[in-house]
């Protein structure tokens, strides 16, 4: 269903009954019975995992799986499935200059690309009431992905003509990837960036915020909306720099206090976050989840634009009274 976002964040920051939107995908394994292997496999699972969790919860928007293994897959990278957890990235595809230089640019399709778009193509057709977001990784996060995480970080201050090569290329992938989300029926991507959080403010100004905005702006677009994701420690010393971005909303982990991520956010983006998904949404009780829930809304929903969320992607194995509990007291405690 076609909708225009830019107009779509401003009606939600105007209302003050705000539907929560977690990054709520893989848990829908326990809701059909199916295995995290099966699910990644079948684009049909993914679509009909998706509406499912829209008949299960009251959601702002329905966000498909955060599964930051696709796109480094599609380069080449060595994937680990398991039965009940999301897939790992394995070893390092580039270690050298040489091999950066080397490196090609998959076409969208390639891997298991092309059956995550096919998801959003059959979900679209399923999910009708409200906006539907396709979870991609970001630039230096897939970056770290080719290089090693530990590895990356060092080349930044080693190696960073290898590390601009290699986000040349990232870059270049991600964005047709995100103009083929939209072509199928998406209506934004929810962009997991969490490796630069653990960067430097200026490191990751030259190594993430850079080529983020350079996607944000050429895919973005009324109806087509980017909102980031970093959960990363350091996120609040470079709120100025992430803000900066462009994109629609923003979206920060449990590492961090969220309030302190409103002094210098825009009035007109959303602010998203920050309930734990271990911690509390797999982990902990539908008692504890509401208590976090109510210590969060009393804190930020003096911000219109706050809008509560997941810290991160919930595990595949969070139970559901736990989820229920978290939408259950997102209505309670709103305005």
């Amino acid at each position: 269903m076609h909708y225009n976002m830019k107009d779509w964040v401003k009606a939600t920051i105007a209302n003050p009954a705000k539907k929560p939107l977690p990054l709520l995908s893989f848990p829908c394994v326990s809701l059909m019975n199916v295995s995290v292997k099966e699910l990644i496999s079948s684009s049909d699972l993914q679509a009909q995992g998706m509406h499912a969790v829209t008949q299960r919860v009251d959601s702002a928007a329905s966000v498909s799986l955060m599964d930051l293994s696709v796109e480094a897959e599609c380069f080449g990278a060595h994937t680990h499935f398991s039965d009940d957890e999301v897939p790992t990235v394995l070893g390092a595809l580039i270690t050298d200059e040489e091999e950066a230089n080397a490196l090609e640019i998959p076409k969208v399709g390639a891997a298991r690309s092309g059956l995550y778009i096919e998801a959003i193509e059959k979900a679209a057709k399923l999910i009708t009431d409200r906006p539907i977001l396709a979870g991609i990784i970001g630039p230096f996060s897939l970056a770290g992905r080719l290089m090693g995480v530990s590895d990356a970080m060092i080349y930044c201050y080693d190696e960073p003509d290898m590390v601009h090569t290699v986000l040349e290329k990232a870059t270049s992938f991600l964005i047709e990837y995100c103009k083929a989300y939209k072509a199928a029926g998406a209506n934004g991507v929810f962009m997991a960036e969490p490796l630069a959080g653990l960067l430097s403010p200026a490191l990751a100004r030259e190594f993430s915020h850079e080529y983020v905005a350079k996607l944000v702006k050429e895919v973005q677009t009324d109806d087509f909306a980017v909102f980031y994701h970093n959960c990363g420690d350091n996120t609040p010393l470079m709120t100025k720099d992430i803000y900066q971005i462009g994109a629609m909303g923003y979206h920060f982990g449990d590492a961090i206090r969220l309030s302190d991520m409103f002094a210098d956010a825009p009035k007109d983006v959303l602010v998203m976050g920050n309930v734990s998904p271990s911690v509390q949404l797999k982990n902990g009780t539908p008692e504890s989840v509401r208590e976090n829930v109510k210590a969060l809304m009393e804190e930020c929903s003096v911000h219109d634009h706050f809008v509560l969320s997941s810290g991160c992607d919930i595990p595949p194995l969070a139970p559901w009274e736990n989820l229920d509990a978290f939408f259950a007291a997102g209505k309670e405690f709103s305005r």
